[in-house]
């Protein structure tokens, strides 16, 4: 029964049902594994600046007219997200979420939420039109459109044959 409590977490509050830490076999890894993440990010702000958003997840789908990116960014505003075509057929998608002010007499119960810096970049296939990207922000999802290129089929001539 001593691995239960290891496996499933434990109270840190008895009398507080929403305070059951849930086990992570990768806590700390590859940091020091006395501290949490929580602890870790408040008195460090490097650790969130440099790995909060670098799971930013996007997604990509391939229509027949477009390629479109479809991102998650609940809380930014549209103003701190940058769409950037590179050279190369490279687009970059980043931004930043601002870290939420903490007050002197705030004491944190968790801290879930993430703050910092994000960089997503994709190589573009050769079809992609580059000069006609167009991204749209509604209700926290970023969407970008990138629109391809027609492939024509190559034209197939009956040759009659004599004999």
């Amino acid at each position: 029964m001593a691995l239960i409590p290891q496996i499933f977490g434990q109270r840190s509050n008895v009398f507080d049902p929403f305070s059951l830490d849930v086990w992570d076999p990768f806590q700390g890894w590859p940091f020091d594994s006395s501290r949490s993440l929580a602890d870790r990010s408040r008195a460090s702000g490097d650790l969130s600046e440099t790995s909060a958003f670098a799971n930013t997840r996007i997604d990509w789908k391939e229509t027949p007219e477009a390629h479109v990116f479809k991102a998650d960014l609940p809380g930014i505003k549209k103003e701190e997200v940058k769409v950037e075509v590179e050279e190369g057929r490279v687009l970059q998608i980043s931004g930043e979420r601002s870290k939420e002010q903490e007050e002197k007499n705030d004491r944190w119960h968790r801290v879930e939420r993430s703050s910092g810096k994000f960089l997503r970049r994709f190589r573009l296939p050769e079809n992609a039109k580059m000069d006609q990207v167009k991204a749209t922000m509604e209700d926290g999802v970023l969407t970008v459109t990138v629109p391809k290129e027609e492939v024509k089929k190559p034209e197939v001539k009956a040759i009659e044959v004599s004999g």
